[in-house]
């Protein structure tokens, strides 16, 4: 019997364990979280783990909920000592969800700690993990995990004074225009402030969109970002796009829509142009407890998987630029069920990449799903890996977990001799490392 969390947990057989040692350590490319670049160059130091765990983690505050803690011990005002007694006596119950393993990679890799969190060793646990955090600060957290570049989510408004180099790693903003989706007047009036002249019409909201843009380059920017439930079902014109746009406080939902779909598309341009890389993450909904919402606001555990994106309304999207024209596009499906789609999908249109499983997704099941999927109906040598998709700074244990399910998949063809094992290992090292890097120019 293995021990707890011992070096071959997750690994099966043989050549799994061969595959991991090959890939194990890494560097790691974070291109897509929520990290606060202000704390990576202040190089905020944590004293205590329940901070460190508790005080943003909306996947912790969610299966706190689900077990019945009081919201008091979740995002109220008890300390965060208090919090991370309740997380650690509900982690038992979790056993299967991903947070069970990731708290105790995390334990290991970070803290050296190969005990269970339970409620009988909570105390104990805490009182060692938060000596080992004198020793640690967040850029110190980055080196342990060789993580070489990160890229945080921005709003087009953002200064970016905290990016750059930073010690090893590349910290580089990520272009997240989702607050123009509902051209909402007050966000309109901020991006103008910014570049400093009115944006009263179509043409000077673009020259405004494409200076940001330039400037997000100019820091370091290599990636852009969009969050959305559904793909637009209609796309204006230029000239239609300009009388909308004028009218934008008085929209109807499908005028809105066309003129989301313009914008879209104005923007596979721009990206184009630069060399961006375009993120789509949908089939999202989010806040549905509206009395939390209105009580807490967002990003705190209140978002589920939506239906489906329209399928035929996904290639209506892709089908808008030719090849030539349009930017490299990862797309990321909450819903788990329009994976085989958009893996098919994938194959139509070219630079088109099925992205990591996300979220809900990044479970021992869903990430399997996700390998499996994509080598059968589109092609697992395009695959780009992990991403921590994270507010925590000890979360990039997430990428042990998923080389680890990658080795196992890859080793289990190889023990039935579907596959040869240098080939996995150079396939494992591609999906783990050298297809992002090669995309990013990094």
């Amino acid at each position: 019997m293995n021990s707890f969390f011992g070096e071959n947990v997750l690994l099966s057989g043989k050549s799994s364990k061969k595959i991991y040692e090959s890939i194990k350590d890494l560097p790691i490319i974070d291109y897509h979280c929520h990290l606060d670049q202000a704390a990576i160059k202040a190089d905020k130091k944590f004293t205590d783990i329940g901070e460190l765990w508790l005080a943003g983690d909306h996947y912790k505050w969610r299966a706190m909920r689900m077990c019945g803690v009081d919201e008091y011990y979740i995002t109220g005002n008890a300390s965060f000592h208090e919090k991370f007694l309740h997380y650690a006596e509900i982690l038992p119950q979790l056993f299967g969800n991903p947070l069970y393993y990731w708290t105790h990679f995390e334990l290991k890799q970070v803290f050296g700690i190969d005990k269970p969190l339970n409620k009988d060793r909570a105390e104990e646990i805490y009182a060692e993990a938060n000596k080992k955090l004198q020793e640690l600060s967040v850029q110190k957290l980055l080196k342990l995990f060789r993580v070489q570049f990160v890229a945080t989510t921005n709003d087009p408004t953002e200064d970016l004074k905290d990016h750059g180099k930073i010690n090893e790693t590349d910290v580089t903003p990520t272009f997240r225009p989702d607050k123009l989706y509902n051209f909402d007047s007050k966000y309109i009036e901020e991006l103008s402030k910014v570049v400093g002249y009115p944006l009263n019409d179509l043409d000077s909201f673009q020259k405004a969109l494409e200076e940001r843009l330039d400037f997000f380059k100019s820091k370091g920017c290599k990636i852009t970002d969009h969050g959305f439930r559904s793909f637009p079902k209609a796309y204006a014109t230029y000239e239609q796009a300009k009388s909308l746009y004028l009218k934008r406080d008085s929209l109807t939902s499908e005028e809105k829509d066309s003129l989301f779909g313009y914008l879209l598309v104005f923007l596979m341009k721009e990206y184009k142009k630069r060399g961006l890389l375009m993120q789509i993450h949908f089939s999202v909904i989010r806040n549905i407890n509206t009395p939390m919402y209105k009580k807490l606001g967002v990003d705190m555990g209140f978002d589920v998987i939506g239906e489906g994106a329209n399928v035929e309304d996904l290639i209506h999207f892709l089908d808008q630029l030719s090849d030539e024209e349009r930017p490299t596009i990862i797309l990321y499906s909450l819903n788990p069920e329009m994976l085989r789609e958009v893996a098919c999908i994938s194959g139509a249109f070219r630079n088109v990449i099925v992205g990591a499983a996300w979220w809900f997704n990044d479970t021992l099941l869903g990430v399997r799903r996700n390998l499996e999927i994509v080598s059968e109906y589109a092609a697992i040598g395009t695959n780009l890996g992990m991403l921590t998709d994270s507010r925590s700074f000890s979360s990039y244990s997430r990428f042990d977990f998923f080389r680890r399910i990658l080795s196992s998949f890859l080793g289990e063809k190889v023990d039935a001799g579907e596959y040869l094992l240098e080939d996995a290992k150079k396939l494992a090292y591609n999906i783990s490392y050298g297809n992002i890097k090669k995309l990013l120019g990094e």
